[in-house]
């Protein structure tokens, strides 16, 4: 693969051996995309999708961090629907299952930041099941989900802020940093039960009880299914409803296990609640300007971040003849637990800015440049502001049977 003289310019070296260098943090990461929407199957199509998508990722650290160095990224998406209402007659019944294949390469290790620039990486090289559930319509207004489940790909989501490539505009970092190794998200996930009404119209109630510890975090390479054992539980609830031409949501999470502490002990409690809003801004013909909002909290006790807050605005159809492009300009501020900082004199916060544009080429390619801020990586008082540059493209093709 070759790489851009100017990036390499920029990192100022050719890329090293990732394993030289262990992550900061807590690693947090969300899928990059759902490739299509569960439960949407195109009517006009047959009742199997078959859809792959591979994601490319070329990113230096130009300044600051760890130290300078480009790496390669790559996710390869494999997923399979099956609408058993028209395929077999099954009435209100859906199968979905999900293959995933991440290279393992590490931007974080080189910045050093906690709330990961990339939400493709996963710092370990792995062909993995991601999900496998079956969703069940009972009703006109309510469903029924069981499986592996990835729990943003319904829970704490926003559509605006898809653009977006770092890992805390698909989930917040309050719960991304929480459990051991993670909730149910990218790229590992677990055994999860889901029941979602939909009372009225722009009005959602989702609620999801999971395994507190999704895989094998002692062999993260491993598909694995393990209950019992002290891992607990992850309960959360969700409301969406109406907020103008927008949406808000409305969410809160516990786990029912026992964590450490920051300080000394252990102890439960680990829980949270999160707000998030999307909202059109400006619409000037085919122009149209949206924003996004979240705050979040979690426990001070027990996590590394108890305050959570992000915001960003997205732009469409500014480009004459490019109606599918869109650019924007995001941020994203976790801010430390007092017993977090006092036990490992950190700063306040870590703040990520980025700034990107996607383009679409044709109908099965996009590309991305973006470009990252990070002041205070991971909240160490010993690492300078990051700098970084990023390119991503994605292929992506679809197949219907029947």
């Amino acid at each position: 693969m070759l790489i851009p003289a100017a990036m390499l310019a920029l990192a100022g070296a050719p890329a090293a051996a990732d394993a030289a260098l262990p992550h900061p943090g807590p690693a947090h990461h969300v899928p990059h995309s759902h490739t299509h929407p569960a439960g949407e199957i195109d009517e006009d199509h047959g009742p199997l999708l078959l859809q792959i998508s591979y994601t490319g990722e070329i990113m230096g650290n130009a300044a600051g961090g760890i130290r300078r160095g480009v790496r390669y990224l790559d996710n390869l998406d494999m997923v399979f629907e099956a609408d058993m209402e028209r395929a077999l007659g099954w009435t209100g019944a859906q199968i979905h299952v999900y293959g995933l294949y991440n290279n393992g390469r590490s931007i974080s290790g080189l910045a050093g930041d906690t709330q990961a620039v990339s939400n493709i990486e996963t710092g370990v090289s792995a062909l993995r099941l991601y999900e496998a559930w079956i969703d069940q319509r009972l009703g006109s207004h309510v469903s029924l989900r069981a499986g592996l489940y990835d729990l943003n790909s319904e829970f704490d989501s926003i559509e605006a802020a898809g653009l977006f490539v770092g890992s805390a505009h698909g989930i917040g970092t309050d719960i991304a940093q929480t459990g051991r190794g993670g909730p149910s998200i990218f790229p590992s996930t677990a055994l999860a039960a889901r029941l979602q009404v939909a009372p009225a119209s722009g009005w959602v109630l989702r609620a999801a009880l999971l395994d507190g510890v999704p895989g094998d975090p002692d062999h993260p390479r491993r598909t694995a299914i393990r209950l019992g054992g002290g891992d607990g539980a992850l309960m959360i609830g969700e409301v969406e409803a109406p907020f103008g031409e927008g949406k808000l949501l409305l969410g809160h999470w516990h786990y029912t296990a026992r964590f450490d502490r920051n300080d000394s002990g252990a102890g439960r409690g680990n829980s949270g609640t999160y707000v998030r809003a999307a909202f059109p801004l400006a619409a000037l013909g085919e122009r149209q300007v949206d924003g996004f909002l979240r705050l979040g909290t979690a426990s001070g006790r027990f996590n590394m971040f108890d305050r959570f807050a992000s915001a960003g605005l997205t732009f469409s159809g500014w480009i004459r003849g490019r109606d599918d492009d869109a650019f924007g300009i995001a941020l994203a501020g976790a801010f430390t637990a007092d017993s977090y900082r006092l036990a490992m004199g950190a700063k306040a916060s870590e703040l990520a800015i980025e700034a990107t544009y996607h383009a679409r080429v044709n109908e099965w390619l996009s590309v991305q440049p973006s470009l990252h801020y990070v002041r205070n990586p991971s909240a160490g008082p010993a690492i300078p502001d990051a700098l970084l540059i990023g390119i991503r493209f994605e292929v992506s093709h679809s197949l219907f049977g029947f």
